[in-house]
């Protein structure tokens, strides 16, 4: 589980960081990455991040085995963002039988070509 300081919660955030973000596509996962101050100036500091994890990945159990794996991946990057960045993983349907190694490598390339454009 990610903490709480560093979870994307508000459905504006989630929308400001699809719409307006760099996107960069990978085979099983799309990371958009927005760089900006957040909506609430009170919040506590640090990169939030969000998981989207549709229906056509597969059932319930499925979903829940992705977000579980990708929310993993994300914790090792967490120290490479900037604390004003967001960022959003879309879990495309492929995700649910690419192994773990093959999603962090893809969580990381996402990040690294967002955070160079």
């Amino acid at each position: 589980m990610l903490p709480a300081r560093h979870r994307m919660t508000r459905s504006t955030e989630f929308g400001r960081t699809v719409r307006s973000g760099k996107r960069t596509v990978q085979p099983d996962l799309v990371v958009y990455l927005h760089h900006g101050a957040s909506i609430d100036s009170t919040e506590t500091p640090g990169p939030r991040v969000g998981l989207i994890v549709g229906k056509s990945v597969g059932n319930a159990v499925v979903r829940h085995r992705v977000s579980r794996r990708v929310r993993h991946c994300v914790r090792e990057f967490l120290d490479d963002l900037h604390p004003a960045d967001n960022v959003v993983v879309r879990a495309l349907p492929s995700s649910a039988l690419a192994p773990s190694q093959d999603l962090s490598r893809q969580l990381g390339a996402g990040i690294a070509r967002g955070c160079r454009r």
